[in-house]
Formats: C-alpha cells, structure tokens, sequence
C-alpha cells in the first residue's frame, strides 16, 4: 500500500492513485486531486461527489449509465464535468476505489 500527501494529509492510496479508505477523503483532498486532473470543482461536481460516494459506500456498482440516471447530471453533462475519461477521474476525485468496469 502506498502512501501520498494530498491537501498536506498522508492518505493510503493504490498505484494508479486511487485511495484505498474512503473515510480518509475531504472536500481539501478532492479539491487536490481535480486540480492534478486540470478540473476546477464547482458546486455541481461536489453534488455528484456525493451522491458517488453514497452510492459506493452503500455497496453499488457505478456506471456511466447510472450516473445519467443519478437526476444530478445526464451523460453529456458528466462527460463535461469530468473530460476524458468520466467515471474513472470522478471516482478518484470522489475517494472511491476504481470501478471494476474501468480498465
């Protein structure tokens, strides 16, 4: 397990840079990770944060599909809020491991 210093908070994270404990995330820390990622956090992205965070933490499987389907954003708003690719850069920003349907 690797360790990095985010937001000046040493958090357990995978190689890819996922963190590996949901409960050590911070609003400072996703702040950190979006920059590292060229995204400016705005309101609505906290919103889908966390409704992200609740769906992980409760045990579901996130999918792209899913989150159009959140009522917070549809798809092309996701692919807005997050460029490139969506589900696995909210992820990380949001301190969840990565989807299994990410590769």
């Amino acid at each position: 397990m690797a360790t990095k210093t985010i937001a000046g908070i040493s958090v357990d994270v995978s190689g890819e840079g996922y963190m590996n404990d949901p409960s050590q995330w911070t609003k400072e820390i996703a702040t950190e990770i979006a920059k590292e990622e060229g995204i400016d956090l705005t309101e609505k992205h906290f919103e889908l944060i966390s409704w992200i965070r609740t769906k992980v933490m409760s045990g579901e499987a996130l999918t792209i599909r899913g989150i159009g389907k959140s009522g917070i954003v549809d798809i092309k708003e996701f692919y807005q809020l997050f460029p490139g690719a969506p589900l696995k850069k909210a992820t990380k920003i949001s301190g969840v491991p990565k989807p299994a349907s990410c590769i």
